[in-house]
């Protein structure tokens, strides 16, 4: 790696996770098709180079949601306790049984598209919504959705915290309460998700390793965006926010969709 690349992945990790940081999505949703279309990461190689940028970039919240006590709630458990054997799993799938770029698109586009959607339809009805949520899923419920989430996001390489915490939302958990967990879940997956990787490319041969310097490149950025999106948080309108977000994820999707289709 060249520093142009190791200076455009720092900048892209910055960018992307200053907008990310004030809704609580992992950034690395939206990095994975940076990586893949711009600095020119093979597949799938994409996936674990993806996982490390949740490594780097994730400490930071962290600390912080440690020190407020976010992480000490049995979600959090639970949450892990799905996630880091479905990462695995995925880590394999990804390797043995998806390894060519035209699945891994449609991946892409059956991940981003529901998520973007999502987003968008949730943000414009918010305020007029009067209905009460639904009951909370229970502690074997909330493990097993960990654990599909951890297969998917194994497979896409976002540690499966950016799933998780739209999903439990929409069940009636308070953010505040859903937002440490999905992290603390995406972060320790990702480590997991990434040495499973590692692992797998000594028995396999092919870009299967993630690309360490260019991980730690566009990870060191989504650090530095991670603070300064938590500072600017008080200072930017949330609808906004999560409609940008929705938007991207859409436009993303709808970009893989098509070069599928063509």
């Amino acid at each position: 790696m060249d520093w142009g690349t190791g200076l455009l992945g720092f900048a892209a990790g910055l960018l992307i996770s200053v907008v990310t940081a004030p809704v609580g999505v992992s950034g690395a949703v939206f990095l994975l098709p940076v990586q893949v279309s711009v600095l020119g990461v093979p597949s799938p190689a994409v996936t674990p180079t993806n996982l490390l940028y949740n490594v780097v970039a994730g400490p930071g919240a962290l600390l912080r949601h440690h020190r407020n006590g976010g992480l000490r709630g049995p979600l959090t458990r639970l949450l892990v306790l799905g996630t880091v054997p479905g990462v695995v799993v995925g880590a394999v799938i990804r390797v043995f049984a998806v390894p060519g770029p035209s699945v891994f698109r449609l991946l892409i586009a059956v991940l981003l598209l529901p998520l973007g959607g999502w987003l968008c339809v949730r943000t414009l009805h918010r305020a007029a919504r009067t209905r009460a949520p639904g009951p909370e899923l229970s502690p074997r419920s909330i493990t097993r959705l960990a654990l599909a989430v951890g297969v998917a996001g194994g497979i896409y390489g976002i540690g499966g915290g950016s799933l998780l915490g739209p999903i439990l939302v929409g069940r009636g958990m308070p953010v505040a309460k859903v937002a440490p967990a999905a992290l603390a879940a995406t972060f320790v997956t990702s480590v997991v998700g990434a040495g499973t990787y590692a692992l797998l490319a000594l028995t396999v041969t092919g870009d299967i390793a993630p690309y360490w310097t260019l991980g730690l490149a566009c990870g060191l950025g989504g650090l530095c965006g991670g603070y300064l999106g938590a500072h600017l948080q008080p200072r930017l309108p949330e609808t906004a926010l999560r409609l940008l977000l929705g938007v991207l994820a859409l436009g993303i999707g709808g970009l893989y969709a098509v070069q599928i289709l063509g």
